[in-house]
């Protein structure tokens, strides 16, 4: 077993007792509950202990089976990500050019292959130019 930290296990035992209690606010059964879900009473046991090996697809097949989803879609949405928001926001770029040859933004990629790439096309489209004025000349 990989060894989580401990605050994801004490997160997983929060979760379980909080799928317990809503499990027990609403007189359903274990076995009830556990048929519901589509899942082996066993697991439904481990999933209220917080049993870190159970897959995450029971979790979500029982928080759906007690109608509790709306908050597992949002589990990492960015709007709570404060921590890559801030990262996000450091590597932003400091101007924004336009295109000269479209007159619109540059594609946003990546450092890689279609940067070097595009880079590759305008250093060489500048050569061009430097060539064709020198023979003017």
């Amino acid at each position: 077993m990989n060894k989580l930290q401990l605050t994801a296990v004490n997160a997983l035992r929060k979760l379980g007792q909080d799928i317990s209690d809503a499990r027990k606010r609403r007189r359903i059964p274990m076995a009830l509950l556990a048929e519901r879900a589509g899942i082996l009473a066993a697991t439904l046991s481990k999933i209220e202990k917080g049993v870190p090996t159970v897959s995450m697809g029971a979790y979500a097949s029982v928080l759906s089976s007690l109608g509790l989803t709306d908050r597992l879609r949002d589990l990492a949405d960015a709007n709570y990500d404060t921590v890559g928001r801030m990262l996000e926001e450091e590597n932003l770029p400091k101007r924004i050019y336009l295109s000269r040859r479209f007159n619109k933004p540059a594609p946003l990629e990546k450092e890689g292959h279609q940067s070097k790439l595009i880079k590759s096309k305008v250093l060489s489209s500048k050569k061009r130019s430097f060539k064709g004025t020198k023979n003017a000349s």
